[in-house]
C-alpha cells in the first residue's frame, strides 16, 4: 500500500484495478474493489488497521467487471454512476466466471465461481459530493472509456482517481467506450485547473499529464483507423490486422501479450460493430 497524501492510499499489489483509499473521521471510503477472494479478504484487513470512522463506502469508477466483481464481498453501501445501475439492471443478478475472451484481468485468475453482483445502492447523474470530511469527495460524470464512468476528485487537495480514462503501457478496454466522448474528458484534464493535479489512473497508480498527452494520441489514431475502415465499409475482422501496430511501443512482460492482443481484438471488434455497424447501440462492458 502507498501513501500518496495525508489518509490518502492507493494499492496496486492485486491483480485487477489499482484501488484506492481515503480515510475519514467519519469512516472509509474505498474506490473499487479487488475480484479474487482471498485479495478481498488482505484487502479488508489491511484497512482495518489505518483508523478513520465505523461507516464503510464503496465507489465503483465504471461498470467493468475488473472492478465491480469483488464488490459485493466488501460488504458495504455501494455509489456508483446512475449508467452503472442501468446496465446491473439489465444482467442477471448471477456472473458466471467463465466463457469470456475479452482480455480483462479477471479471466486470467481460477477459483471465481459464480457471483452475485452488487448494483450501486446510490446513484447519481452528473455530480454528487460526499461531506465526510472537511474536503469533501467530489464524484463527477466523465463519459467515454466505459458504461457510468466516473471520476472521484478531492478538490482541496488537487486529487482525481480517473478509472480507466488514461491507462499506460497497455491497451484500453473500447468494446464499451466512447471515444469522441472519451477525448473530451481527456482534454478536461489538460485544462488550467487540471495542471497542478495528482491523476490516479485505475490500472496503473499515479502518472502525470504526459500520459494524458499519450492516450488523447492513442485514441485518435484507433478514430481514424476506424473513420477510414467504415468509409470502404470493411468489416469487423480487419480490425485485428492493427493490432500489432496499436501494442508497439508499449513496455510489459512479455506473459502479457497475449492478454493484450486478445483485449484489442475483442475491443475493436466491438466498437466498429456498435457505433459504425449498429447504429450506436449500446453495449453492457
Amino acid at each position: 500500500m502507498q501513501q500518496i497524501l495525508d489518509r490518502v492510499y492507493i494499492e496496486d499489489s492485486y491483480p485487477g484495478v489499482v484501488l484506492g483509499l481515503i480515510i475519514t473521521p467519519h469512516g472509509q471510503v474505498m474506490i473499487d474493489a479487488p475480484f479474487r477472494p482471498d485479495d478481498i479478504r488482505l484487502w479488508r484487513a489491511a484497512m482495518l488497521n489505518l483508523g478513520g470512522g465505523v461507516e464503510r463506502l464503496l465507489i465503483n469508477l465504471d461498470v467493468h467487471a475488473d472492478r465491480t466483481i469483488g464488490s459485493r464481498a466488501m460488504e458495504c453501501t455501494v455509489v456508483g454512476h446512475e449508467k452503472m445501475a442501468e446496465v446491473f439492471r439489465n444482467r442477471p443478478m448471477t456472473f458466471k466466471a467463465q466463457g469470456a475472451d475479452t482480455g480483462a484481468d479477471w479471466e486470467y485468475h481460477n477459483g471465481l465461481g459464480s457471483i452475485r453482483w452488487a448494483p450501486p445502492e446510490i446513484s447519481f447523474t452528473q455530480r454528487m459530493k460526499i461531506h465526510w470530511d472537511e474536503d469533501p469527495l467530489l464524484l463527477e460524470y466523465r463519459p467515454g472509456p466505459a458504461a457510468g464512468a466516473i471520476w472521484a476528485i478531492l478538490e482541496k487537495r488537487s486529487l482525481i482517481f480517473l478509472g480507466d480514462a488514461v491507462v499506460v503501457n497497455q491497451p484500453p478496454f473500447l468494446a464499451g467506450a466512447d471515444i469522441p466522448q472519451w477525448l473530451e474528458t481527456l482534454q478536461t484534464l489538460l485544462t488550467p485547473p487540471y495542471q497542478n493535479h495528482l491523476l490516479v489512473s485505475g490500472r496503473n497508480g499515479l502518472i502525470t499529464h504526459k500520459h494524458v498527452h499519450q492516450q488523447i494520441e492513442y485514441l485518435k489514431n484507433i478514430q481514424a483507423r476506424m473513420d477510414d475502415l467504415a468509409a470502404r465499409k470493411g468489416e469487423p475482422a480487419e480490425t485485428s490486422n492493427w493490432i500489432n501496430d496499436l501494442l508497439n511501443g508499449m513496455s510489459f512482460p512479455p506473459e502479457r501479450k497475449a492478454q493484450y492482443y486478445q483485449r484489442l481484438k475483442w475491443g475493436l471488434e466491438q466498437y466498429y460493430n456498435r457505433h459504425y455497424r449498429s447504429m450506436g447501440q449500446e453495449l453492457d462492458e
